[in-house]
């Protein structure tokens, strides 16, 4: 009976260090990834106020300088003119690639106003119909926001570019105390298996960034039968380890 108790409790000093293990390395992944949204937030940033106001004051220079040119010079204001063209082009590609990085209304305004942001930018670049419904939710920890944003524009971008669906559905609500959200499209649908395994989709990140918030994630599709994602995390994130 001793060396039956004595291993009962070797086997459960082992699961209790898993256990912490687990704990530990979760608050690790958290961590890390708090450390590259801080990133993407702080390059948004200068993007937004660096880069973006001097393409802003080059191209308000270089429109003077046209304005300034006698009416006969016509080939420096041409030149001129495709220069004011192509700040222009650059300063919005600038601003595109800001808000993908960390978008300001997601911090500014919360997760209801940037998912009805991102599902408005991604149907009129694509001409998708993407349907977003919202119900009201209890305030979320600015951590379980983003988890949230990040596993929906993921999904958005794989409905469009990869499975080239014509409509999208993105439903946000709480069920049993907990943030559920889904991304459903009618594309071309996939093997889970296999691109789970290949990691090309994504969906992997996902996974581990959901796991790291005690969070449920899932993956249903098929080829030729649509996709649909489904997350599930607590309203508030785990408490540092």
């Amino acid at each position: 009976m001793d060396d039956l108790a004595q291993l009962r409790q070797q086997y459960q000093d082992l699961l209790d260090r898993l256990q912490r293990n687990e704990r530990e390395f979760r608050r690790l992944g958290r961590a890390v990834w708090r450390v590259q949204e801080d990133e993407r937030r702080r390059l948004a940033r200068e993007l937004h106020d660096g880069l973006g106001q001097n393409l802003t004051a080059l191209k308000h220079r270089l429109s003077q300088v046209a304005h300034a040119l006698p009416v006969e010079d016509t080939v420096v204001r041409a030149q001129l003119e495709a220069a004011i063209a192509l700040c222009g082009d650059t300063l919005e590609d600038t601003r595109n690639l800001s808000r993908l990085l960390r978008p300001p209304i997601l911090d500014d305004l919360g997760l209801e106003a940037a998912l009805r942001w991102l599902v408005r930018a991604q149907s009129e670049a694509s001409g998708i119909d993407i349907v977003l419904d919202l119900e009201p939710l209890p305030a979320l920890a600015g951590e379980v926001q983003t988890l949230l944003f990040r596993v929906a524009q993921e999904a958005l971008n794989n409905a469009i570019k990869h499975a080239h669906a014509h409509s999208v559905l993105v439903r946000l609500v709480e069920h049993a105390g907990r943030a559920q959200l889904q991304v459903i499209d009618d594309g071309d649908g996939f093997d889970v298996a296999a691109a789970l395994q290949s990691g090309g989709s994504g969906l992997g990140g996902m996974r581990e960034r959901v796991r790291l918030y005690e969070g449920q994630f899932d993956v249903r599709s098929a080829p030729g039968h649509g996709t649909r994602v489904r997350v599930s995390v607590p309203l508030a994130p785990p408490p540092p380890a």
